[in-house]
């Protein structure tokens, strides 16, 4: 697999693979196409999904389906958690992947605990993320809290909390998020900080970004949850 002279492990296969050996679901999202491929185990059975093969976006929406809207935005908020403690680390440490506990309803009124296993693929010449691979598959062996970044060198987890939340964004873009909260307009947050609505706008941008949202309603909303504002 190649992209601009930039090989990549086979991803697909790997996949692939697990699905088979583990009998997980697993899902690959290419977040440069913007599409996912479902490679689904035997737990896709339990699930109810195992006519689930592909989704014209990063997000497996019939998996995100199962969980509670509570659910969803908690496993949101580990992932964002968990890019943002990868990029601190900085490239050559990023040899961890996030567990996640989920509940998911696996027909009628009954739920189960499922483990959820990601794992992110870089492309070393931007830097960013390429590819997201999500494995799914029944909570086997329990551990602390709900989410983790694991070593996968070590085997050493750290639990993922909000007291890292501060650091996603800076004290300016916080600043700013907050007055956009209360319903002022770039210009006007531009002359209550003395600063160019450009400077604002560039701002609004960066906030999008690091909270991996479309809007500004969705940046006020996640922040709110996350107690950033």
């Amino acid at each position: 697999m190649h992209d601009s002279g930039r090989t990549f492990p086979d991803v697909y296969g790997y996949a692939r693979s697990m699905s088979e050996v583990e009998n997980v679901v697993a899902v690959v999202s290419d977040l440069s196409l913007g599409t996912s491929k479902i490679f689904n185990g035997a737990f896709a059975e339990v699930l109810g999904i195992s006519d689930y093969s592909e989704e014209n976006s990063i997000w497996e929406k019939k998996i995100l389906s199962l969980m509670s809207a509570h659910e969803r935005e908690e496993k949101f908020i580990a992932e964002l958690r968990f890019f943002h403690y990868l990029r601190r680390l900085g490239p050559k440490r990023r040899h961890y992947y996030l567990m996640s506990k989920l509940r998911l309803s696996a027909g009628g009124e009954k739920s189960i605990d499922v483990l959820h296993r990601m794992y992110y693929i870089y492309d070393d010449a931007s830097g960013s993320v390429r590819f997201a691979i999500c494995l799914y598959g029944p909570l086997s062996v329990d551990f602390k809290g709900k989410s983790a970044a694991v070593n996968s060198l070590t085997g050493v987890s750290e639990e993922l909390t909000s007291s890292g939340d501060s650091c996603i964004l800076s004290h300016r873009e916080r600043q700013i998020l907050a007055l956009i909260d209360s319903g002022m307009k770039s210009r006007e947050i531009a002359e209550h900080l003395c600063i160019s609505t450009h400077t604002v706008s560039r701002h609004r941008q960066e906030i999008l970004g690091k909270l991996k949202v479309k809007n500004s309603i969705e940046a006020c909303r996640l922040a709110r949850s996350m107690r950033m504002i």
